[in-house]
């Protein structure tokens, strides 16, 4: 039998020298690179080999027993979590995942602290030198959502700052998104926006934005792909978190693009004018805030769509009745144990009918998948599997404006 020099088995991660750097991206010495690559690896292990054995517990010892102490199976999530959270299997993934997550942190904290003030001034110099795309308002606050908790586990959350002009906690967040990526999200992390503004322009050709609002931007990962993909647009960033924002505007200034604004404001109160953005978009971020909040801002979304403009929204999929009790449950680990409070009931929310009674029409409703585009991943190499693992899915919903 011919045997195949292609290699079967699930593919490991890229090396985390092979991301891109850019001038305000944190040095990493060879023992700091080495942590990553460990922790990426091992979150590869957790996933591919460890989490099935989740859904194995359950069929063959969670459920059974269940079903026979109740005459009957779970009603609810609720039900499956107090079933799953005593077996030992499910015990020893969620503690390994937990474990990943915190010294995932720690190194990046640590990389980043012992040299915060030196990111700091190449920041700042290169803010100085563009300053009228950099824009800052002290009577901001930060919305009470992201104020209670570390989210993703991340000391200080997206906003805090250390001293003045810090940004230690966005280089942070830049540096190892890749860790909790396992690589899937590319050089520069940001397949997720690549992919959604290739769908845009393979499905509607035509659509030619002239100006893009990015709601929660963060330091801009996703919002990049967009300016670089729309090179005539304007685009606006916007975000409560001052050093992402500071960080974020010298990245962007770093890597070469100059059509897109960094903009300190809260998208309930942002004041933009009515029909002034032909795309509005947000990446991960409806899980971070809440359900008043949701429905005060999607109106605002579609106030500030011009007519023949497009919402997207990109998320992890949401919950619905066809989705088994136990795979909610699982999704909602994040909710308990990485400071995601809203996670649970945002994909609990009914998004159509969230965008509907914010305006916009039943009859223009968007939704798609789209796989992160990942440039780690050579294709023409004869050796190249395609392996389902080496890119993320989004789950994008989102509506065109009449």
């Amino acid at each position: 039998m011919e045997s195949s020099n292609k290699n079967t088995s699930p593919q490991l991660p890229p090396v985390y020298t092979r991301i891109e750097r850019h001038e305000v991206f944190p040095e990493v010495s060879h023992d700091e690179a080495a942590r990553y690559n460990f922790l990426a690896n091992l979150n590869k292990h957790i996933s591919t080999y460890i989490a099935p054995g989740n859904m194995i517990a359950y069929n063959k010892r969670i459920e059974p027993s269940f079903v026979s102490a109740n005459n009957r199976t779970f009603e609810n999530r609720d039900e499956v979590a107090e079933a799953m959270k005593s077996d030992p299997q499910y015990q020893t993934w969620a503690a390994l995942r937990r474990s990943t997550m915190e010294m995932r942190q720690q190194a990046g904290r640590a990389m980043t602290l012992r040299q915060a003030e030196e990111i700091a001034e190449k920041v700042a110099n290169i803010n100085a030198q563009n300053s009228d795309s950099l824009i800052l308002n002290a009577k901001v606050q930060v919305p009470h959502y992201l104020r209670v908790m570390d989210n993703h586990l991340m000391p200080g959350s997206y906003h805090t700052e250390y001293f003045e002009g810090d940004v230690a906690n966005a280089a942070n967040y830049d540096s190892g998104l890749f860790v909790t990526s396992g690589g899937m999200l590319g050089k520069l992390t940001d397949g997720g926006g690549k992919a959604v503004a290739a769908w845009m322009k393979r499905i509607h050709p035509k659509f030619n934005p002239k100006r893009i609002l990015d709601v929660g931007c963060g330091l801009g990962h996703n919002s990049l792909p967009l300016a670089m993909a729309f090179p005539d647009a304007e685009v606006i960033a916007i975000d409560t978190g001052v050093p992402m924002l500071k960080y974020g505007h010298a990245r962007a200034k770093a890597l070469g693009i100059n059509n897109i604004k960094f903009v300190q404001a809260n998208i309930e109160e942002a004041g933009f004018e009515n029909e002034s953005f032909d795309w509005i978009q947000t990446t991960m971020f409806l899980h971070e805030t809440s359900t008043k909040a949701m429905y005060k801002f999607g109106k605002e979304f579609y106030r500030m769509l011009k007519p023949k403009g497009v919402l997207l929204n990109i998320e992890q999929p949401q919950y619905h009745s066809k989705m088994p009790l136990v795979e909610q449950f699982m999704r909602d680990w994040d909710a308990f144990n990485n400071n995601e409070p809203f996670w649970g009931a945002m994909h609990d929310i009914d998004v159509d009918e969230w965008m509907c009674d914010c305006g916009f029409d039943d009859d223009n409703l968007v939704h798609f998948d789209a796989k992160a585009m990942n440039d780690f991943v050579d294709k023409e190499d004869p050796n190249y599997v395609e392996d389902p693992g080496r890119s993320a899915i989004w789950n994008v919903f989102g509506s065109w404006k009449n």
